[in-house]
């Protein structure tokens, strides 16, 4: 990568990094080693960097994806510090404007009218726990889970476009849900006025993107509504 301060050397990229097991107290001290590398193999020796970064930041892209602990978006896009705002939750999912106002919809509004980004990217993923959830349906999680119920209401609508054009074995398909369900998130998102604003003058586009877990392929939501696979192979 270029030696700027949008793109630092990737730093913990060894087998050292990945502690997926053992107690609470491992897992912190691995964190813990893991801020020590950092600091001595990366900010120790590009300090002009981490300078200039401290000075503000200027991102081109916003990237709304999944909490789930395997989507990592700057490892994925191989992007540096300062390059994405990204903003995470359960099921990658941006309520429609109005619905429910909160965070997601703070992000969406600060990245667009105060940090100027010229993309927003939307990005699902295969083997999503809440795309299973939405295939179960809302009685899997009514009792156990009331909160994270009452989110998925947001992605509903993925669900029941599946059923009417696809059927019912679709439905039960998560990988399935999860490629509709940024096609509903991209439609919530133009319903923000901010974003609106933007897309009308031509300052802003958005992105549907699905990324494979178990390949490390993304798709991508073409203008014709096609999902393109592999498109930089």
């Amino acid at each position: 990568m270029p030696d700027t301060p949008h793109h630092l050397p990737a730093c913990g990229t060894d087998a050292t990094c990945s502690h997926t097991g053992g107690d609470a107290h491992t897992a912190i001290d691995a964190l813990l080693e893991g801020v020590g590398r950092f600091q001595s193999e990366t900010v120790a020796t590009h300090p002009e960097q981490f300078e200039a970064l401290s000075q503000g930041q200027s991102p081109h892209t916003l990237f709304i994806t999944c909490a789930d602990s395997r989507v990592a978006p700057e490892l994925m896009t191989s992007a540096g510090m300062g390059e994405i705002f990204v903003c995470r939750n359960i099921g990658n999912i941006v309520p429609a404007y109005g619905e429910m106002l909160g965070g997601v919809s703070a992000v969406i509004e600060y990245a667009v009218v105060a940090l100027h980004v010229q993309n927003i990217v939307i990005c699902g993923h295969t083997n999503c726990g809440a795309m299973k959830a939405l295939s179960a349906g809302p009685q899997l999680l009514e009792e156990s889970m009331p909160t994270v119920r009452a989110w998925l209401r947001n992605a509903e609508a993925a669900r029941t476009v599946l059923q009417a054009t696809q059927g019912a074995d679709a439905v039960a398909n998560p990988d399935a849900l999860a490629f509709q369900n940024v096609i509903t998130q991209l439609a919530h998102l133009r319903t923000h006025p901010s974003v609106a604003a933007h897309l009308a003058g031509g300052t802003l586009q958005v992105h549907g993107w699905i990324f494979n877990i178990g390949t490390g392929r993304v798709s991508v939501l073409d203008e014709q509504g096609v999902w393109i696979t592999d498109l930089r192979a």
